[in-house]
């Protein structure tokens, strides 16, 4: 077992995985990884979704999951950041089995050993292998009942320049005192550290408040930089694809988000994933007739969030 690193109250680093020699293998993380190699401006993908683990089904769901978000970046002559929340250790197996996941990435977690919630769920992101790495690490949120946390890639652009992306899963429900706007501030603090730094994730916007505390943090949303409104059904992340009464309750909500700040140009923003379902005919109908309330037999309740960016390089 790869032992986490204390580096100071919040900041544990890890190991991160590649697949070699028929089997994935820990990597400890150089701190002096040698930067990327062209001059070029990089552009790049962030590729975001929370996987309902509260439906049942994880196997199935995970697995049509998967396949939708490869149709995605299968052609992309870009690489692409995939970040996912709320993901149990069945999920990270069907990560692991994913040839085009082999081939292509390195992934930051291959069972729960470095979650805040072992046993439970957790984040996970998927960094394509071009890239050099030279940190991953979880910051843990203190004031967090569910044991929360960001989790940080750093990697290597010319000119010496750091790109950092999180993951990261905020408080769910409603809090007295609140506490996702803690947790946020401490994500961001670690964002400013870097040239770049990019957070996408289930931010559970759920309250007035969180729609300024992207602004607090002096950070961009990218939603509303791309001409957004805040409360246009065109934003909204969840509801549309959960069940019925959840959705009469609570309505639609934009709680996904993809929030940025240093030097990086956000080329496009979107969503996707919505109506991905389940891909046999069988396992469909038991999804209906077992749970009860959905309209389809969905994978998730999130849609996910994508967002293309590019970092311009001096000549």
């Amino acid at each position: 077992m790869i032992e986490a690193t204390m580096i100071d109250d919040l900041r544990v680093d890890q190991s991160y995985f590649t697949f070699q020699n028929d089997r994935w293998s820990p990597v400890n993380v150089s701190k002096t990884g040698p930067p990327n190699g062209s001059n070029t401006p990089f552009k790049f993908s962030i590729f975001s979704w929370n996987i309902d683990f509260q439906r049942g089904y994880p196997e199935i769901r995970m697995k049509a999951a998967l396949n939708h978000v490869y149709s995605l970046v299968k052609d992309q002559t870009i690489p692409s950041f995939i970040m996912f929340e709320e993901m149990e250790e069945c999920d990270l197996d069907l990560i692991q089995d994913e040839e085009w996941i082999r081939k292509d990435y390195n992934v930051t977690d291959i069972s729960n050993q470095f979650w805040q919630r072992p046993g439970y769920y957790g984040t996970c992101i998927l960094i394509p292998k071009a890239l050099p790495i030279r940190a991953v690490f979880r910051v843990r949120y203190e004031n967090s009942e569910m044991q929360r946390d960001g989790l940080f890639v750093d990697v290597s652009l010319p000119e010496n320049k750091t790109l950092r992306v999180c993951a990261t899963h905020l408080e769910s429900f409603v809090a007295r005192p609140p506490k996702r706007p803690g947790q946020l501030a401490t994500a961001a603090k670690f964002l400013h550290q870097a040239d770049i730094g990019i957070l996408a994730g289930d931010l559970n916007a759920i309250e007035p408040f969180d729609q300024t505390l992207h602004q607090q943090n002096n950070l961009k949303d990218a939603y509303l930089e791309r001409g957004g409104q805040e409360g246009e059904e065109a934003g909204m992340t969840w509801g549309q694809m959960a069940f019925k009464w959840q959705r009469e309750r609570y309505g639609l909500t934009r709680m996904d988000k993809v929030l940025y700040c240093g030097q990086a140009e956000l080329l496009d923003f979107g969503t996707f994933g919505m109506d991905v379902e389940v891909e046999d005919e069988a396992d469909r109908q038991e999804m209906l007739t077992k749970l009860g309330g959905l309209e389809k037999a969905w994978v998730t309740d999130h849609l996910g969030i994508r967002a293309d960016f590019s970092v311009g390089l001096s000549d």
